[in-house]
């Protein structure tokens, strides 16, 4: 009798195996996410995002941003919600001296926040473009096939639309980046079926069976699903 396959049971069967040392796993993530310290004004601009009640990615994410940027040599990017900054600055860290970060976002109280992030970090006024303004009005307006990295970070109900959005954005090559893809390990939990985590758990199945991207999901702060641009 020939044995299952298929993606479902690869999963179940890396699950079963997770599943055996589930407090060793938990303490490899803590050590990953801790890997990459961060300084004093990524800290500020964390604080400000809770005092906002602004989501802000977290660290073991923000530091593959900047490896992606600085692999792709990423000078053009866009971020899909600026929020105060966090995920902005990982970025700007990993581009070359000349990247310009395109970033979005509905709440101008939010940007202000970040603008005064960037000014803390020293960038130059020419190496962010900030625009206020819903997602799904902006991306539209942006130039096909123009960008290095685009990341998805904001509105979970929208990220279908911001995750194709993003594909049309990139050149080939280009990174496609949607954090929060374990959406407070939801994701993973087959019983979980609320609107916001079936969202997700879709957006992450959509792009693994789309034939114009090579995907990968980490499990880098609350996930972070990647696709590279054929």
């Amino acid at each position: 009798m020939r044995g299952k396959s298929g993606p479902e049971h690869a999963e179940a069967s890396i699950s079963n195996d997770v599943g055996t040392n589930r407090s060793a796993k938990a303490a490899s993530w803590v050590y990953s996410e801790d890997f990459v310290p961060e300084d004093e004004v990524l800290l500020r601009a964390r604080d400000r995002a809770a005092e906002l009640g602004c989501p802000a990615i977290l660290p073991g994410a923000g530091a593959v941003l900047r490896v992606l940027a600085a692999a792709l040599g990423a000078r053009s990017v866009v971020e899909i919600g600026t929020g105060t900054g966090v995920a902005s600055l990982w970025l700007l860290r990993g581009m070359p001296a000349d990247g310009v970060l395109t970033t979005i976002d509905v709440e101008v109280e939010h940007q202000r926040a970040a603008k005064e992030a960037f000014a803390e970090e020293g960038l130059p006024p020419a190496r962010t473009r900030t625009i206020p303004g819903r997602a799904s009005d902006v991306l539209p307006r942006l130039t096909d096939g123009a960008y290095d990295l685009v990341l998805v970070g904001a509105d979970k109900h929208s990220y279908p639309e911001f995750v194709e959005q993003g594909l049309r954005l990139l050149r080939p090559g280009g990174v496609l980046a949607v954090d929060g893809a374990l959406s407070h390990d939801r994701v993973a939990d087959p019983a979980r079926r609320d609107e916001v985590t079936t969202i997700v758990r879709e957006v992450g199945r959509s792009l693994r069976a789309d034939d114009r991207v090579l995907p990968a999901l980490l499990p880098s702060g609350d996930g972070l699903l990647l696709a590279v641009r054929r």
